[in-house]
């Protein structure tokens, strides 16, 4: 086999990447030919060669628009390589691959990965519909992230005939004792509630914020990450006189990312829309053996991949005070071969590891 991913951005920058380099990486180790074909962050081709089988390809882009990266490059460069696949693996959402697809008049198989609807683009969704309809009906399998996502989904319900559900999976999460040590003493040895992502509207790094003023004084939050609302969180912070009990220390590196994941009492994803799909950190944080909190978003896998009363707990959208019960309740059950952290390994090793997830997209390509 000859596989091509197709989808976003270069360098990695959020979860669907992430999903694309770790298939390409995963595939290409096991002897699988698989390449990777994205945009560029900036105006500059790059090319990197993984090992003997797998190579990424970012394309140089002029823009950022709607989340999506504006690269003519792609249609042409597809144009020329796409003879070479006997797959195309395109992740959605992302309108510049779907194009580069539709233009480069590739004739062979086609996998759709479907990470998400278009919810907050409401213009761009419009103008898109038609070909993200056409990619619908053009791909061979459809791979959806999750039985809840898939049910919550208008369009995937209309391609339920073609459509299988892969749980993403993922490496398990490593430090060293003196990381995780060190991390420990960044919040004065007290029970960390630890949380990352893009200081965005849908992730509900608010409600968190407001969460910790019904912790006890032996509870203090972690929120790490950058982001257009990081200042507008920060006044937050300060407004509710919460300066010792929440942390924001930015963007951070990948050790002490790690470190933080290990150490935490607890890991939380309060996020607060269907635009939060699935939540790759939360399977991250399960692999440390760390118990998670994430909301009950309708019609999002969150709620699926966080197994209530069995790896974490599930609050109510919204709901600071609800959270902050959660929050408590995981910590107080923390220890021992039945706690919430033991069961949250045990179901990442069950379901999310990243071999099982190659294993199961592998067996897809195989049926094709």
């Amino acid at each position: 086999m000859k596989i091509l991913q197709i989808g976003k951005f270069w360098p990695v920058l959020g979860g669907v990447e992430k999903v694309m380099f770790d298939l390409t990486h995963g595939l290409s180790a096991r002897g699988i030919e698989c390449d990777m074909l994205c945009a560029s962050s900036d105006n500059n081709k790059q090319e990197i060669r993984l090992n003997e089988y797998g190579c990424v390809t970012a394309v140089p882009s002029l823009l950022k628009a709607s989340g999506t990266m504006i690269a003519p490059a792609m249609v042409s460069h597809l144009r020329r390589i796409a003879h070479l696949y006997d797959i195309i693996h395109i992740h959605h959402p992302d309108p510049m691959a779907a194009l580069a697809l539709f233009l480069c008049g590739y004739k062979g198989k086609v996998v759709l990965h479907w990470h998400s609807d278009i919810l907050r683009q409401k213009i761009l969704l419009h103008a898109y519909r038609p070909l993200q309809c056409w990619l619908l009906r053009r791909a061979d399998t459809v791979i959806c992230t999750s039985p809840n996502y898939a049910k919550g989904s208008r369009e995937l319900c209309r391609v339920a005939d073609k459509l299988q559900c892969v749980p993403i999976g993922v490496a398990p999460v490593i430090t060293d004792s003196k990381a995780v040590s060190e991390a420990r003493k960044l919040t004065g040895d007290r029970k960390i509630v630890f949380s990352l992502g893009r200081m965005i509207p849908y992730k509900g790094f608010d409600n968190l914020i407001l969460a910790a003023r019904y912790l006890p004084d032996d509870y203090a939050v972690v929120i790490a990450g950058s982001g257009p609302l990081y200042e507008p969180l920060r006044k937050l912070v300060a407004d509710n006189g919460l300066e010792s009990k929440v942390y924001m220390p930015g963007r951070i590196t990948d050790e002490l990312r790690n470190a933080l994941m290990e150490a935490a009492s607890v890991f939380c994803l309060p996020s607060v829309e269907r635009t939060e799909a699935y939540g790759i950190v939360l399977i991250e944080a399960m692999s440390a053996g760390t118990p998670v909190v994430a909301t009950e978003i309708p019609g999002s896998g969150t709620s699926w991949v966080n197994a209530h009363g069995i790896s974490g707990l599930n609050a109510p959208c919204g709901s600071p005070h609800r959270l902050a019960e959660a929050i408590i309740k995981v910590t107080e059950k923390s220890n021992g071969p039945n706690s919430y952290g033991h069961n949250a390994r045990e179901r990442w090793q069950k379901l999310f590891t990243i071999d099982t997830f190659i294993d199961n997209i592998t067996a897809i390509y195989r049926q094709l």
